[in-house]
């Protein structure tokens, strides 16, 4: 059988879209042998539809994305942490340094006797704190940060408030006494802080007129100067 030359063009257009084409020289068809075939058109040299490559290469860059972006969410986790604790550690210092602060406990008033003085006033011979005198229902605040041990009459000392203070030391906790109050406005057990109104000055047990008699008493036992305790956190009376 024999092409048509016609015919040939054609073949060869199809060839292009379906692979290899053959052309007979004229002999029978069953004397064709393959060297006698001749390839028209290239062989499809694209990536088969069955081939991963791509889908490969597309999960290894999503992987390596997502392993960024939680490498980066790590670090900034870790620096939040850090500046938590910093915060926490900052407002932990400045409870200390408010629970520190030692204020007066009265104003406007008059220094009319100190710490050590000798006189047949007060039953040991000597007095035992200090007396800021001033008009009967004066504000009386807590000189320092604690808890109220007692809020009651007391004999000599008349109507007196004892606080415990927040010291750093629990187990040696300092106590601070106030006392010839008119009038008590706390009671044992509240939490106070320097600056809270505790009570009023009056004129209650063993006085000449209306006072403060301040105390400071380390560990609940015998009295300190007060006047060097109120210099060593911040205040002078």
């Amino acid at each position: 059988m024999r092409v048509v030359p016609a015919l040939a063009g054609l073949m060869a257009v199809s060839a292009a879209g379906f692979g290899t084409v053959t052309v007979d020289d004229g002999r029978d068809d069953g004397a064709v042998s393959s060297s006698s075939r001749q390839a028209i058109g290239r062989p499809y040299a694209g990536v088969d539809a069955g081939s991963t490559n791509g889908t490969d290469i597309s999960r290894s860059f999503n992987r390596q994305v997502y392993e960024e972006q939680r490498a980066t969410q790590e670090e900034q986790l870790a620096i939040v942490a850090e500046q938590r604790q910093q915060v926490e550690q900052d407002v932990e210092s400045y409870a200390e340094q408010v629970a520190d602060q030692w204020v007066i406990p009265v104003t406007g008033y008059r220094l009319t006797a100190q710490f050590g003085q000798s006189s047949g006033l007060w039953s040991s011979g000597q007095h035992t704190g200090l007396d800021l005198a001033g008009p009967s229902g004066t504000t009386i605040v807590a000189a320092a940060s604690g808890t109220v041990k007692t809020a009651a009459y007391d004999g000599a000392y008349g109507n007196k408030t004892s606080i415990v203070l927040d010291d750093v030391d629990p187990g040696n906790q300092t106590e601070m006494w106030y006392a010839h109050q008119s009038r008590i406005v706390v009671e044992p057990g509240q939490k106070v802080n320097a600056g809270d109104v505790i009570g009023y000055t009056g004129a209650t047990g063993n006085v000449t007129g209306p006072h403060l008699h301040l105390e400071v008493r380390p560990g609940g036992g015998e009295p300190i100067n007060p006047e060097q305790a109120l210099q060593e956190h911040g205040v002078r009376p």
